[in-house]
């Protein structure tokens, strides 16, 4: 029992090395058995047939026929029989009668007793017998064959016969080799066992079973904690790990990329087809962010690690930033038009031009826009979005129209964060779109209990025939790079619009003309 937990206490290569030793010894013990137990047996038949085949010769000398026919048989027989034992090298020669009386033996005392193992087979059917039987000189190997007189009736039988004893001696003469052969298979299998301990010592780095079962728990820990997705790819597309934050950002994850129930985007940026660091992909309602790293072990490519990190509520609160932002300057430009302009009522009403003064207030849209605007959009939220977009445009060289038709009651748009999302990623794009040069942009917005519908053109080149189905890809974008990612807007756009029932299309009617839908949120 000291020695089993010894064995199971030993390090991984110890253990591999005894678990092979002992199968070597197991196998070449058994193989020694065995080649030792079938060649005991084919000497042991080849004696037998040697036995028999003297057995015959003797039964059929004439002299043994004719000595049956004597007073005394044995006075002829015994010397005969102890001469064919000499010359044959068999360890007995007995003959017998029928009533299997002894006429002939070794041992000359037990000559006229009967025989002390039966032939009552070899005299009933006359046929010669082979097998192991033991007598009175021991365990032997022997062959019996009956004796028959000149018309062919069974008068007696001779029995050959070889001890057990010699047949093991021969047996033991042919061990050397398997001996030898046995230690030289035993030290090529030391030196295997050692060299297959070495192996796995190096390619489990000298780590020890227990060792090796604490780093994978630590693995699956730290893969299963993070709160990033990982997602880990072989060289033909094969998904080989996945840990549950990835489950968690893309649902349903097969076993093969090309089957992935994905998007066509996601999957080009999975498969290495949009190479790039911090690739922006939308994946239902969630805006992720991917970077895809290869991964080597040895020196050998093995595969690719993706991570994948949720950026949905970061871009909402980047995108409300900015709305916030534009509002902010949307004011301070508005307060610094409206000092300039208060300067100017004051020195005109000090140097007493009161009717020039009046017609300058008069003279002042924006005022009257902004009015307009908000009895037109009654929803406050909307209203400062458009009125902030139209300071913008302003900034840029561009004028910003609300439509004659546009009309959003107070209380029909409920929650207005997709209704900002894209009105607001349409005008800015039509903004964009002009690049500074000075232009129009119309905007229509209606809404009513059915949901809103919004309309943005603008003055600008257009979109090619060729791109009007691919404005809406994320990552597509006409625009020159910069730092941060690029073609997000639109896509959120019809994200926004498709997850609630509706749609975003585009057109060219003397510049871009982007018409979408967004249908109120079904009540719960």
């Amino acid at each position: 029992m000291c020695h089993v937990m010894r064995v199971r206490d030993a390090s991984l290569g110890t253990q591999l090395f005894v678990l092979q030793m002992v199968i070597v010894l197991l196998a070449v013990g058994g193989t020694a058995g065995v080649w030792a137990g079938h060649t005991r047996n084919q000497l042991a038949g080849l004696h037998q047939q040697r036995a028999l085949a003297i057995a015959q010769s003797v039964a059929g000398l004439p002299q043994v026929r004719e000595a049956f026919k004597l007073p005394e048989p044995s006075t002829v027989l015994q010397p005969l029989a102890m001469s064919v034992q000499q010359e044959t090298g068999a360890d007995y020669v007995v003959i017998a009668n029928a009533e299997q009386t002894r006429y002939a033996h070794p041992n000359a005392s037990l000559i006229g007793k009967k025989l002390s193992t039966d032939g009552t087979e070899v005299l009933m059917t006359g046929k010669g017998w082979v097998g192991t039987q033991t007598g009175t000189i021991g365990t032997t190997v022997r062959g019996k064959y009956p004796i028959r007189d000149e018309y062919g009736t069974v008068i007696g039988l001779v029995s050959v016969g070889v001890l057990e004893t010699t047949v093991m001696a021969q047996v033991g003469g042919a061990l050397p080799p398997l001996v030898w052969t046995a230690l030289a298979v035993m030290l090529a299998g030391l030196a295997l066992a050692a060299l297959i301990t070495a192996r796995v010592r190096r390619q489990t780095f000298g780590l020890e079973p227990k060792e090796i079962a604490a780093l994978l728990e630590q693995r699956e820990g730290v893969l299963h904690g993070v709160k990033e997705g990982v997602l880990a790819l072989d060289l033909e597309g094969h998904v080989t790990l996945v840990n549950d934050a990835a489950r968690d950002l893309l649902g349903e994850v097969g076993e093969d990329l090309s089957a992935m129930p994905v998007s066509e985007r996601m999957r080009d940026v999975l498969g290495g087809a949009d190479p790039g660091e911090d690739r922006i992909v939308l994946h239902g309602e969630r805006v992720l962010v991917l970077n895809r790293t290869p991964v080597w072990v040895r020196g050998r490519h093995l595969g690719w690690v993706v991570t994948l990190r949720d950026r949905t509520e970061l871009v909402r609160l980047a995108r409300e930033l900015d709305d916030t932002s534009s509002a902010t300057e949307a004011l301070r430009a508005q307060a610094h038009e409206f000092a300039n302009r208060m300067h100017t009522v004051v020195g005109l009403l000090e140097l007493g031009e009161h009717e020039a003064a009046i017609a300058f207030i008069t003279s002042t849209t924006r005022a009257t826009y902004a009015t307009d605007l908000r009895e037109r959009v009654q929803d406050p939220t909307l209203a400062a979005l458009l009125l902030a977009k139209s300071a913008e445009a302003a900034e840029r060289g561009a004028n910003l129209v609300l439509s004659d038709d546009s009309s959003v009651p107070e209380g029909t748009l409920g929650d207005p964060q997709d209704a900002v999302l894209v009105v607001g990623n349409l005008v800015a794009n039509a903004i964009d779109a002009l690049d500074g040069a000075p232009g129009t942009i119309e905007v229509s917005v209606q809404a009513d209990a059915g949901g809103l519908r919004v309309r943005v053109g603008d003055s600008g080149p257009g979109i090619a025939p060729d791109l009007v189905d691919e404005v809406f890809r994320e990552g597509f974008t006409t625009k020159a790079a910069h730092s941060g990612p690029r073609g997000l807007g639109l896509a959120l756009t019809r994200q926004a619009c498709l997850r609630r029932g509706g749609w975003v299309r585009v057109a060219n009617a003397g510049g871009a003309v982007f018409t979408a839908l967004l249908p109120a949120k079904a009540r719960t």
